[in-house]
């Protein structure tokens, strides 16, 4: 398990999946891709035949074949499946951005790109390259995954439920009137380590960074600070908010 904090300030910790899993997946996704560089080439060298082409085209045809499969298949797949291939899905894998969001076609593509030249193939040692990173990540991420800040997690298991932030009751209307979407991801993320840290500071310092913080924080909803509450209250009124509307 990882811990992961969202783009809404979310603590998660997801499972890692590691070399085993990623390594079975990999081996129904090259079966397939096999298949899928027999089939196109197979058809191309029909096309080829027929049409009476000269032979400058058959190292056309080979060079596509394999763009297409080394590299095609993976971002397809990827893109279109929000990080699933057709073997990470038989072993319940899926590829996620470092904040544990969905990934997309960028993502994919920078996956697939590095696992042909560097992880894999053309650099990669058949894979070599691949699995010593992954030993050497505390997530398991190789080359692909650093380059797209992604990592790869399980999804068969129960994932824990998520540590939200909690508005006080007498903070709760004036929260439900904020439009938290100014609120910065980096902002929101200091504020949870703040309230996460709280009891390890000293009152002074509870004192001090909580006021900064929640200045910061009604300066980016547009709100006043409401006065004669402690700093974490505030923090926490606006931080719920947030976590409220992006989890509908």
């Amino acid at each position: 398990m990882a811990e992961f904090t969202t783009g809404e300030a979310v603590a998660l910790e997801l499972p890692i999946a590691r070399i085993p899993s990623r390594a079975g997946a990999f081996l129904i996704d090259l079966m397939l891709q096999l298949t899928l560089a027999f089939c196109l080439f197979y058809a191309g060298m029909l096309m080829l035949l027929w049409s009476a082409a000269d032979e400058a085209w058959i190292s056309v045809l080979g060079v596509v074949t394999i763009v297409t499969v080394l590299v095609g298949y993976p971002v397809c797949s990827e893109t279109l499946t929000r990080g699933r291939s057709l073997g990470k899905m038989a072993f319940g894998l899926r590829v996620v951005r470092a904040d544990a969001g969905p990934t997309d076609f960028r993502h994919a593509l920078t996956r697939g790109l590095a696992g042909a030249i560097v992880d894999f193939w053309m650099l990669g040692g058949f894979g070599a390259v691949a699995v010593i990173t992954s030993l050497c990540s505390r997530e398991g991420r190789r080359v692909g995954d650093v380059l797209a800040g992604t990592v790869v997690v399980h999804t068969r298991q129960q994932l824990p439920r998520p540590a939200l932030a909690a508005a006080p009751p007498w903070l709760t209307g004036w929260a439900a009137q904020l439009d938290p979407t100014g609120l910065s991801d980096d902002l929101a993320t200091a504020a949870r380590q703040y309230l996460t840290r709280l009891r390890t500071l000293t009152p002074a310092a509870q004192h001090h960074l909580g006021t900064k913080l929640a200045e910061s924080m009604c300066a980016a909803v547009r709100a006043q600070v409401p006065a004669g509450y402690p700093p974490y209250h505030v923090i926490g009124a606006i931080l719920s908010r947030r976590q409220q509307l992006s989890l509908r």
